[in-house]
């Protein structure tokens, strides 16, 4: 007899209403059979969008299942001939895998999914996520979507607190092996503000950790509404596109925009082409979903309409590059082109890249070539290049192979600016702004237009403006912190009035109102100061046990009721202490250990064991306020910090009193310096 239960409203309701806005649902699945309710969620979602969403699914190493439809087909054989096979009582999970778009995924391998879009994502493993994996994953979804979450069975939900996660291991060292899970107990806590998030047993019964969830009720719309893709459309958009209707080819392109941002960027790219200058580079910058490279892909259609040859794309996967070359098509199309007839397209042969699209030959008036270039490879596109295109320069490519792809041709980079690539602000705080510079000399000596296009696309493509998943990730990862600068203070104390103060972690990361604040302030002079930033430094601040932050504060008043203005943020990681018997054994084998990074390559270098016994504090971060820097507030923080760990603020007697207040005590232990 099969058992049925009534599904809580609460969970169609959810998924409807994020259907009819185009936002995201967020569903934590608590138990070890959550997966087979994974199967309900995606048939409701399926019969709300009129269609059956694909599924990115990501796990660690073990599925639990087969996903290879041929060793299933085996095990139905087998039961077949052993007459145990019932044709009228089939598992409904494997009715589900097999007739499912599922794109099964390593953790290891998430870099390869970005740039693509999924109706549905599920995280299993959650002990192996990592805050760059979720950054990854979370925003392939489009709207009206489902981002699903598995845990194991756990009695409390609190029992999160001190799950022990995979990148743990690598946070602790020989010296300092106490560790306190801070990150998890934020995560769980900021599901309370996600006015999205349903948290289930494997049972599919709603467990009520926010007061949110007993007010999930039927949003009301009209039935003569449009489809949600046209309700996209702004008056705005529609204008621009009837303006342009009867102008080719730019009339047909901008057709298939969906934006008003993304339909200038079009514009844009069109002018720059059609202007025939060879050293142009065109800067389009936006957050995750905007449209960058379905703008670049009908900018690629516009150059092929121009009679460009050779056209060259750089990413750091050919799989990202999938909505770019998918825009390319749609483009040509548009403006006449047939496949097969026109032009070929030609598919990847190296397994590893799924058989991604690497190369668009047209010849229907003369030969044309769009070429996928490694970014490493970037010498290859020599002199006889017309146009290159790099999208996402700022995720994964490193600054160098970027530089290598300026000459003289036509550039378009494409960067996120917030969002999992947008952390590495390398293009951004480097480049483009050596760009700008040069691009006003050379307006001021020669007068003629422009060397550097900057463009950005703010409103969302892939969801609808306002979708609560986004709001809650980026102030979970903190993917916003360009925005949260807090502004210059209106007058400059002098370095020597300013103090250094020891920020407790356990309060930082509690996830309190004023704590959160603080922290976005924290990471945005990280993000503003430094383009080696990803989602995992926050985990290695609240989780790691060497590593301990200061910040730099001017003179604070006595009626003060706000925040204290940052002027400095420094992280610093206690290194050493190591026993001179593993030092010994990992020279001799030549691997040292996770950590410790000074004392192990001093170590190494000068076959000295003793020197990793030593115990001493490594700056691993400083940052400054962009107002503020070269101006002394830098040295400032590390000649108080050296006084720090040199014992001078903290008396090491309880008889003594303390010469200065300027940062409070961590322990007395680490106030040793090598």
């Amino acid at each position: 007899m099969v058992y049925r239960k009534k599904i809580d409203s609460r969970v169609r309701t959810l998924i409807q209403n994020g259907v009819k806005e185009r936002h995201r649902s967020l569903v934590i699945l608590v138990g070890d059979k959550g997966k087979d309710q994974v199967v309900n969620l995606h048939y409701m979602l399926s019969k709300e969008l009129i269609k059956r969403p694909s599924v990115l699914w990501c796990y660690e190493k073990e599925l639990g299942f087969s996903s290879n439809r041929q060793k299933r087909m085996k095990i139905l054989k087998k039961k077949l001939k052993r007459g145990i096979y019932d044709s009228t009582k089939e598992e409904p999970f494997e009715l589900f895998l097999s007739s499912t778009n599922i794109r099964y995924t390593f953790y290891r391998e998430t870099h390869k999914v970005l740039g693509q879009t999924f109706g549905m994502c599920v995280l299993q493993d959650f002990h192996a996520l990592t805050p760059n994996l979720l950054a990854r994953t979370v925003e392939t979804v489009e709207g009206g979507g489902l981002v699903v979450i598995l845990l194991r069975t756990m009695d409390s939900l609190k029992q999160l607190y001190s799950l022990t996660m995979n990148v743990h291991s690598r946070l602790r060292t020989e010296a300092h092996q106490d560790l306190v899970p801070r990150f998890n107990e934020r995560f769980l806590l900021s599901l309370g503000d996600c006015n999205t998030c349903l948290v289930m047993d494997d049972l599919m019964n709603v467990l009520p950790i926010s007061s949110h969830i007993r007010k999930i009720k039927p949003i009301e719309t009209d039935e003569t509404d449009a489809a949600p893709a046209e309700q996209a459309l702004s008056p705005e958009l529609r204008e621009l596109q009837l303006s342009l209707r009867d102008t080719e080819p730019v009339g047909s392109l901008v057709e298939l925009t969906r934006t008003v941002d993304q339909a200038k960027a079009v514009l844009e790219f069109m002018d720059a082409l059609s202007q025939g200058s060879s050293r142009c580079t065109v800067a389009l910058t936006a957050a995750r979903g905007r449209g960058k490279s379905a703008a670049l892909g009908l900018g690629l259609a516009a150059a092929v309409a121009l009679g460009m040859s050779n056209m060259y794309v750089s990413s750091p996967t050919p799989e990202n590059l999938g909505t770019l070359f998918e825009f390319i098509v749609k483009g040509l199309n548009a403006l006449g082109f047939q496949a097969h007839v026109h032009y070929q397209v030609h598919h990847s042969t190296d397994p590893d890249h799924s058989g991604a699209i690497e190369r668009i030959s047209i010849h229907r008036t003369h030969r044309q070539t769009i070429q996928y270039i490694e970014p490493h490879r970037s010498e290859l596109i020599g002199q006889h290049a017309d146009l290159v295109v790099v999208d996402e320069a700022a995720a994964a490519i490193p600054l160098p192979y970027v530089r290598k792809m300026l000459g003289n041709h036509i550039l378009f980079l494409a960067s996120t600016i917030n969002g999992y690539e947008g952390t590495g602000r390398s293009l951004s705080l480097k480049l483009i702004k050596e760009l700008r510079q040069q691009s006003h000399a050379a307006q001021a000596e020669n007068g003629g237009s422009a060397l550097l296009r900057e463009i950005v696309l703010q409103v969302p493509i892939r969801y609808a403006p306002g979708d609560a998943v986004e709001h809650w990730l980026n102030k979970l990862l903190c993917l916003d912190a360009t925005e949260a600068l807090p502004p210059a203070p209106p007058s400059c104390p002098h370095p020597n009035d300013c103090d250094l103060y020891y920020v407790n972690k356990d309060t930082l990361f509690s996830y309190h109102r004023t704590s959160e604040r603080f922290l976005q302030q924290m990471m945005s002079l990280y993000v503003a100061s430094h383009y080696k930033n990803t989602p995992n430094d926050l985990i290695l601040m609240s989780d790691a046990p060497t590593h301990h932050l200061f910040v730099l504060l001017g003179p604070l008043r006595a009626n003060a009721t706000g925040l204290p203005e940052i002027l400095a943020v420094v992280q610093v990681c206690l290194e050493g202490g190591l026993a001179k018997a593993s030092v010994l054994n990992s020279l001799q084998r030549g691997r040292s250990a996770d950590g410790d990074l000074i004392p192990w390559t001093v170590s190494q270098q000068y076959q000295d064991s003793a020197f990793a016994g030593l115990n001493g504090a490594r700056v691993v971060r400083l940052a400054v306020h962009p107002a503020l820097q070269s101006m002394g507030y830098g040295s400032r923080v590390l000649s108080q910090l050296a006084d720090y760990y040199q014992g001078e603020f903290t008396s090491l007697r309880e008889t003594d009193t303390p010469t200065a207040p300027s940062a409070s005590s961590s322990s007395s232990s680490s106030s040793s310096s090598s």
